[in-house]
């Protein structure tokens, strides 16, 4: 069959990787796809947004299944899009419907489902400029760090954690009344600060059937030592150390069945990944979100290590039979590295001409905001290739991608060297 993938990014070249592995794939195509994505298929330059240019394409190509990458398309709708229209509604879409893709695209609409199904989560509260004041008392009421999430997309940006009243306060109205994040924050949620430690939890499911895929960690931060901004992810591990099979009950009992459970109590179709981010507060983890599509660069480290036939996978969500599919794990332990452009996630520079690449041997490098102009490939993004490698714990899969980055050169390359110093 005919395959397209949509989006640019080292996720979906991880993707591509896989899909183009499938003995059920004849040709592959990525809209618009990077360099990575551009030596094992065909890139397609054209905007994932524009849902009627993704039909006329589809159509064009004979594309019997879209894989979308980016939560964007998903929560614009792009599934109901395609199965409304008769031209292609037998195009098989993996990722959910609009209405389900609202986990994701509002943090209000995901807050109110997990209260309403009895998910462990943080105490919250909603607000808009128009009840800004009982947005003030709601922060007296709870301790610090006091944490403001804008309620729509923000790109990764939209989660304030603030350690002084006044200034949450001063946040919270530059949020709803300035227009901080543009409509994203038109509504506020305010949770209770959680501590403990963070993991990724990763469940694929057809609508009725469900599988739990390998955990990770990933790496917000730019700095060592989790400081300074929060970027896209600058690296990942999976499986998670701490994960042993007590707690990994407890997710799929507590959070993840009641997750697919509260989805069908609720009539919402889902079809896809759903990506739940947890923390493990004293051996008890709970929900601090869900994404609607696979994180990147977990990604990076969880899709290496399953070692089945995607595509097969993907076929299973027609006829309902994802239960009849055994996933076959890689025992072994994955570590992604994330190489950055240099002042990324602020400003930084273009165009720069990446050497080296071919001298990894031992590791995969991911391409993501990578693009080839003839013979060379240059940076076209903050995150720039993400190398995975695997060892028989992280930190020796940390070991192998650390000297495979070596090899890796451009101007102002950057990325951290402590990744899994919390572990």
């Amino acid at each position: 069959m005919n395959i397209l993938i949509l989006g640019s990014g080292g996720r979906e070249h991880a993707f591509a990787l896989k899909i183009a592995d499938s003995k059920l794939t004849d040709k592959l195509y990525v809209a618009p796809g990077n360099s990575g994505t551009q030596e094992i298929a065909t890139n397609i330059p054209i905007n994932i947004n524009d849902f009627e240019q993704v039909k006329k394409k589809s159509l064009e190509l004979g594309i019997s299944m879209i894989i979308v990458g980016p939560e964007d398309p998903l929560v614009n709708g792009i599934h109901d899009f395609f199965a409304k229209d008769k031209e292609t509604n037998s195009i098989t879409i993996i990722g959910p419907k609009q209405n389900a893709a609202s986990l994701e695209g509002s943090k209000d609409f995901a807050k109110k489902f997990l209260v309403r199904h009895k998910i462990p989560t943080a105490r919250y509260a909603t607000f808009t400029r128009e009840n800004i004041k009982e947005g003030f008392k709601f922060l007296k009421t709870l301790t610090p760090p006091y944490v403001l999430k804008a309620d729509g997309l923000a790109a990764g940006k939209g989660v304030l954690i603030i350690d002084s009243f006044d200034d949450a306060k001063s946040q919270l109205t530059e949020m709803l009344v300035g227009e901080k994040f543009g409509i994203a924050s038109s509504k506020v949620v305010i949770e209770e600060f959680l501590d403990g430690i963070e993991l990724s939890c990763f469940v694929l499911t057809d609508g009725v059937n469900y599988k739990v895929l390998p955990t990770a960690k990933d790496y917000k931060r730019i700095g060592e030592g989790d400081t300074g901004l929060n970027t896209g992810g600058m690296g990942a591990i999976s499986p998670v150390p701490f994960a042993n099979k007590t707690l990994l009950n407890k997710i799929e009992q507590n959070i993840i069945i009641p997750t697919i459970e509260g989805l069908k109590k609720d009539n919402i179709e889902y079809q896809g990944f759903i990506f739940i981010g947890l923390i493990n507060v004293n051996n008890n983890p709970k929900v601090i979100e869900y994404n609607v599509r696979m994180g990147d660069p977990e990604t990076e480290v969880v899709l290496p290590r399953i070692q089945n036939d995607f595509v097969e996978i993907f076929q299973s969500f027609k006829n309902k039979t994802l239960d009849k599919i055994e996933l076959n794990i890689d025992h072994r332990s994955a570590a992604t590295v994330v190489l950055v452009s240099g002042g990324y996630p602020s400003s930084y520079n273009k165009g720069i001409k990446i050497t080296g690449i071919d001298h990894v041997v031992d590791s995969t490098v991911y391409h993501a905001g990578a693009i080839r102009e003839k013979e060379n490939i240059y940076t076209n993004g903050g995150r720039v290739l993400a190398i995975t490698s695997f060892g028989n714990n992280f930190q020796q899969a940390l070991k192998n991608s650390y000297n495979s980055a070596s090899k890796i050169n451009f101007k102002g390359k950057y990325y951290r060297k402590d990744l899994g110093f919390d572990l």
